[in-house]
């Protein structure tokens, strides 16, 4: 297996679908705003979307598929994987009924500034009712995207949410052309991309396995095991979605701020859905099948280049961040209802969420290393220090910088993580960087500052252009970051910073 080919395959359909989730929220932008209806629709999405990220980033996968790979070498798959689909079942359509019933509740729980403006709130309770059923679909479809995951097929798993996307985009326009609720068609395409996505997932996975529902449940080995374990995965490869679910209570007491995080949030998705989740994604089955068949030199040689493909990729996006966060949300976001005071309070926050950059990639990363040893205890603890730190910082510093202290609670309380990692990983002897990353390491940090400056100066020379109203700017981002990607990755080459053979399985050390 060639890791890098299956990251780049996961990675560009990813990426193609936060790209057209761009182009879905630049529509947002223009014909809703950071007004209070796209305040309410952004926490009714919020909640189920918050669901898929964690399912479908990594919570699944890293209870799911240590144990799918042992029973797949003994072919003893069939009995485990429908127990689990049966009891996820029933699970979830309690969860889903108990939350329509009682979704005022919720609201309030996940938006308590909200209750001050009780028209915001009842409509943020009636999208709501909509859209979270798409918890129910996105949770079974993250479940059989773990079993292709498994056999090798990522493909598929990646395309599925480009659906949600197309749906969103969709719903926009036949609002504006019958004249209708934008936020009420967008719920309501939430709900039916969910369903398709799930039903074109099961298709796919007949190959392996096909769902036999059974309301029976026996509580096996393997399924014990399993359920034991899905609960401390769920807050600790959720993290950063627990973040945002904890950033969206606290800036709900600050108008406008829950959309500020939002837009900021969309911005720095883009790359994490490569330098984090792609990777992430493609090296757990990966180590879970080497942890078992082969030496601890060969786990070390894979963590060392997975780690080094996440810095190649987060260091130099960090600092194109950094650098332009004022230009990236004027040109993606700054049109119609998006004014002013929106740009510059969501480039603020993106400034913030981009020196975390680094840190969102490789938290995927270092928790999977646990994960694939079949630990979630370990990254449980450290998720809750991550959370808690997080909330305590936010908090005490709210009134004083407003959402802004959300978005440094994020990114401080995942570097202090990534330490915590770190240091136990090399104690356990689980990780030991090598010295070719090492050498690497430096090399990329050195590209990245290089590529930094000249991002810099082009922003600087083509200013009067970046401070239009014109849709144009927009091809003067697309050729400023184009040029700055292509002398990045002629650095990188020229320092030999990067080794496409190296991710070749059959290069082990």
């Amino acid at each position: 297996m060639n890791i890098l080919k299956a990251v780049s395959s996961f990675g560009s359909l990813t990426l193609l679908s936060r790209v057209l989730g761009y182009f879905r929220d630049i529509l947002i932008a223009i014909f809703v705003g950071t007004t209070a209806m796209a305040d309410a629709f952004f926490v009714a999405f919020r909640l189920p979307n918050t669901f898929r990220r964690l399912f479908a980033e990594g919570t699944f996968n890293a209870a799911f598929i240590p144990i799918y790979t042992k029973l797949k070498a003994k072919k003893d798959t069939k009995k485990f994987t429908n127990l689990v689909f049966n009891f996820l079942l029933i699970i979830l359509l309690i969860l889903t009924l108990i939350a329509e019933i009682f979704m005022g509740g919720f609201i309030y729980l996940i938006s308590p500034g909200f209750a001050s403006d009780p028209e915001k709130f009842n409509l943020a309770i009636q999208l709501s009712r909509i859209t979270f059923p798409f918890l129910l679909f996105v949770s079974l479809s993250s479940f059989f995207s773990a079993i292709l995951n498994s056999n090798g097929k990522f493909a598929v798993a990646a395309a599925a949410p480009i659906i949600l996307n197309l749906f969103l985009i969709l719903a926009i326009f036949l609002a504006k052309s019958f004249d209708q609720s934008f936020v009420k068609f967008m719920s309501i395409a939430v709900f039916l991309a969910g369903l398709i996505q799930l039903i074109i997932l099961i298709i796919y996975c007949k190959k392996f396995f096909f769902p036999k529902i059974d309301l029976i449940i026996k509580f096996t080995n393997q399924v014990k095991i399993f359920f034991k374990k899905l609960l401390p995965s769920i807050f600790s490869s959720g993290v950063m979605q627990i973040n945002i679910l904890v950033g969206t209570i606290i800036a709900s007491f600050q108008s406008s701020a829950v959309s500020y995080l939002y837009y900021a949030d969309r911005i720095y998705q883009l790359p994490l859905a490569i330098s984090g989740i792609a990777i992430g994604t493609v090296v757990l089955p990966v180590l879970s099948k080497v942890i078992i068949n082969e030496t601890q030199n060969n786990v070390y040689f894979i963590q060392n280049r997975s780690v080094e493909l996440s810095v190649f990729l987060s260091a130099p996006a960090a600092m194109g961040i950094i650098v332009g966060a004022e230009q990236i949300i004027s040109c993606l976001f700054g049109y119609g209802s998006f004014d002013q005071d929106s740009i510059n309070n969501t480039a603020n926050a993106l400034v913030i969420f981009g020196f975390g950059l680094p840190a969102f990639s490789l938290l995927k990363l270092y928790s999977n290393f646990y994960f694939a040893r079949g630990d979630t205890n370990f990254p449980f603890k450290v998720s809750v220090f991550t959370v808690v730190t997080n909330i305590l910082i936010s908090i005490i510093f709210f009134k004083k910088y407003g959402f802004l202290s959300i978005a440094a609670g994020t990114t401080i309380s995942c570097w202090l993580a990534i330490f915590i990692y770190k240091f136990n990983l090399k104690k356990n002897k689980f990780h030991l960087s090598d010295k070719l990353f090492i050498e690497r390491f430096s090399k990329i940090i050195a590209s990245s500052l290089i590529m930094g400056a000249i991002l810099y100066f082009q922003f600087f020379y083509f200013r009067e252009e970046f401070s239009s109203t014109s849709v144009s700017k927009v091809f003067y981002l697309f050729f400023v970051v184009g040029d700055s990607i292509i002398v990045y990755f002629l650095i990188t080459s020229l320092f030999k910073a990067f080794s496409i053979q190296d991710f070749k399985l059959k290069n082990y050390k």
